[in-house]
């Protein structure tokens, strides 16, 4: 693989971007998650060992910096504000300025989400937390030490520690790829996944609705796409042939912006294509920004080899298509315009598949990391200069040790859908994988099995009441509820508490203990909890008092069909009652008691009052601005003041590249004689003669010539 600078430096200004999302979007919601008040309090989190330990034992015990919050004269709602401004701001500024995307700015980001997300419980346990954090320690052994030096450097090893991310690029699409097989899922094996998907998903946006109402071969012409780009794809980016990997990156690109534009899990998606930047090289990046170099003319012997290479890449392609279509057995009716497939695959074949498969993907990475430690090497090996080829040495023994660390412990969670290959692992992997297991530097990654809700979107709609008899339907900002209303647009900002509602409508609500917690939240009308259901006071039916009862129900939901005319009716949604959810309770109710008790959620110490430092004083001005303003508005923000400064600066440089170099000033022409030629007319040689004598003359009557 070539030259990775300009894909590297692409690569962690889009994790800065990341990062900057993540902490913002998290601070909006601290109050009504985490506040005393909230819906799990983080002060009911017990840390590992006694508070009254040294504050060394604490981290130790469960590694998090929110345990320095009473020495900053904090409470832990406030430590996880602070934690979050300090990640916003460190992260914004890498994101607008090229020194900060430092190694040792990235650890910090690191561990100051690892410290939100050991505290978060829940509402911190989703796929993309789990893949930011071991994308972000890989960033760490990733990103330059441009602090240490004066200016931003390149070393042998960077091709090393950036193939990490390939690597988990990898394990991110792969292992979503065979989890929608190995859930032997009728939907996806039957190719009509795309035909719930775009109703059933977590987030859908307005595009999910025009998107549903595609043909039916379409539809099924997708879902071979989304399997393709996951199962066969990712083999793709260890291939030896520049084009193939390039083909993967582009169809990559292409299946993460349909996920971003019919639905807002935009973290996910972002990860995905800041990982992907491991496909290109500096060759092709710069030909994109238009900075290619000029060829040199090819023998016949290169024009011969790149002909070969590209039939073979072609080759590659056609094969698999055709592997494809006969694994699912397709057939395209031109026209009626329409396709079938069917697959005979049992679940045994599938399982004897998957284990055969396996072990080799594992053994494709080590040949791969092989490659490039062989070549990083050679690179070291070339260096002049003694003392900096031992330097260079050092820095490769060093990363090269810590990325094939990685690669080991990441074995182990890889191979956890396939028990087989899983119990081959030696032993003493697993128990340095469990050592590290509480930092979550690697994790598995099965995301979108089986397609939820086949008979429709399973979702809870929550109800108030003030007498127990006329109910008022309770609507949320960011997930489905009223049937006219239009989904909402709300990336990159995540609401996780709608998120989880959505999971939680897949099972009963004593799979989700928190639910309780926001029910009695909601009963005794709590400010910061009702500005995650409603930010406008006016679309929340009980602003002016709580309600006294609250139930909860279990609805379908399905996408309405266009009109005959094949314009939008006028309600997005249709939906159905299926059950109840949670019973009827009410403030002092036995029954919501006892489940309070059950889940840990009984205070039985009342709340401390908030402290008064200067620093908390500072944190509560900043919670005033902020907390007025809606989520999405707020990272939308953020993210119009990046685009435009980052756009200002790329036209600065632009400017400064088309301006005309400055002439230097012409220096003052020495006295010299004029060159003599051979066809010089006698006078003028014997004018030359005499101004050259009377110069002599001049010299020598000089004061400097006397002395």
């Amino acid at each position: 693989m070539g030259k990775i600078k300009l894909p590297r430096h692409v690569f962690l200004w889009s994790m800065s971007v990341i990062y900057m999302f993540a902490f913002g979007s998290l601070y909006v919601q601290i109050p009504g998650l985490y506040g005393n008040e909230g819906v799990l309090p983080v002060r009911l989190v017990e840390p590992g060992v006694s508070g009254d330990r040294p504050l060394l034992e604490q981290l130790q015990a469960s590694p998090s910096l929110l345990w320095l919050g009473p020495h900053l004269g904090l409470g832990r709602p406030e430590t996880m504000e602070l934690l979050c401004l300090v990640g916003a701001l460190l992260s914004l500024g890498a994101a607008l300025l090229e020194p900060l995307r430092d190694s040792l700015v990235f650890l910090v980001l690191w561990g100051l989400y690892l410290s939100l997300c050991q505290v978060g419980q829940a509402f911190l346990r989703f796929a993309w937390d789990g893949l930011l954090l071991e994308a972000g320690f890989l960033t760490v052994l990733i990103a330059p030490l441009n602090l240490l030096r004066r200016r931003s450097a390149s070393s042998h090893h960077d091709a090393v520690t950036f193939w990490l991310a390939r690597w988990l690029l990898f394990r991110l699409t792969f292992g979503s790829g065979v989890a929608k097989l190995a859930s032997h899922c009728p939907s996806w094996w039957g190719l009509t996944a795309l035909s719930h998907l775009f109703e059933t998903q977590g987030s859908p946006t307005p595009l999910a609705w025009f998107a549903h109402q595609l043909p039916d071969w379409l539809l099924r012409l997708g879902t071979v796409g989304v399997l393709v780009s996951e199962t066969v794809l990712p083999l793709l980016y260890f291939a030896p042939m520049r084009c193939l990997r390039l083909g993967a990156f582009y169809l990559q690109v292409v299946h993460q912006a349909t996920c971003m534009l019919t639905g807002n899990l935009t973290p996910l998606n972002l990860l995905a294509l800041a990982l992907s930047f491991s496909l290109l090289d500096d060759d092709h990046v710069s030909a994109c920004l238009g900075h290619a170099k000029k060829r040199l003319a090819r023998t016949w012997g290169q024009s011969l080899l790149s002909g070969l290479t590209l039939v073979t890449e072609l080759g590659i392609w056609v094969l698999i298509i055709y592997c494809v279509k006969v694994l699912f057995h397709l057939e395209l009716n031109w026209e009626a315009g329409t396709m079938s497939s069917k697959t005979t695959f049992t679940q045994h074949q599938f399982d004897e598949l998957l284990k055969a498969a396996t072990v080799p993907s594992i053994w494709v990475g080590v040949l791969s990391l092989t490659w490039e430690l062989v070549a990083s090497m050679l690179g070291c090996v070339s260096v002049r200069g003694c003392f900096w080829k031992l330097w260079a040495l050092l820095q490769w023994v060093v990363f090269g040790a810590a990325a094939v660390g990685m690669f080991a412990i990441s074995v182990v969670p890889y191979t956890s859908f396939e028990p087989g290959s899983n119990g081959r692992i030696l032993p003493e992997l697993k128990r340095i994988s469990s050592l590290v297991e509480r930092y979550r530097l690697v994790g598995s990654y099965a995301l979108d099995g089986a397609v939820p809700g086949l008979q429709g979107r399973p979702e809870i709609v929550l109800e108030g009441s003030m007498d127990k008899a006329t109910w008022t339907e309770i609507e949320f900002m960011y997930k489905p509820g009223n049937e006219s209303a239009a989904p909402p647009v709300t990336s990159p900002y995540q609401a996780r508490l709608d998120w989880q509602l959505w999971q939680a409508a897949r099972g009963p609500h004593k799979h989700s203990p928190w639910f309780t917690s926001l029910v009695h939240r909601l009963l005794q009308g709590k400010e910061d909890v009702v500005s995650l259901v409603q930010a406008d006071e006016a679309r929340y039916p009980f602003s002016q008092a709580p309600p006294a009862y609250i139930r909860a129900s279990l609805y379908r939901y399905w996408w309405t069909q266009p009109n005959e005319d094949g314009s939008r009716p006028q309600q997005w949604w249709r939906r159905h009652y299926v059950e109840e959810f949670y019973p009827t309770v009410q403030l002092g109710d036995l029954v919501l008691e006892e489940m309070l008790s059950q889940h840990g959620l009984k205070e039985k110490v009342p709340a401390q009052p908030s402290p008064d430092s200067m620093l908390a004083q500072a944190l509560r001005q900043v919670r005033g601005h902020v907390g007025t303003l809606p989520g999405p508005l707020v990272l939308w923000s953020l993210s119009v003041t990046v685009a435009a400064i980052c756009l200002f600066k790329t036209f600065l440089g632009a400017r400064k590249a088309r301006a005309p170099p400055a002439e230097p000033k012409a220096k003052r022409p020495k006295d010299q004689p004029r060159p003599q030629t051979k066809h010089a007319p006698a006078a003028s040689l014997k004018a030359q003669r005499e101004d050259s004598a009377d110069r002599r003359q001049d010299s020598d009557r000089s004061p400097r010539k006397r002395k």
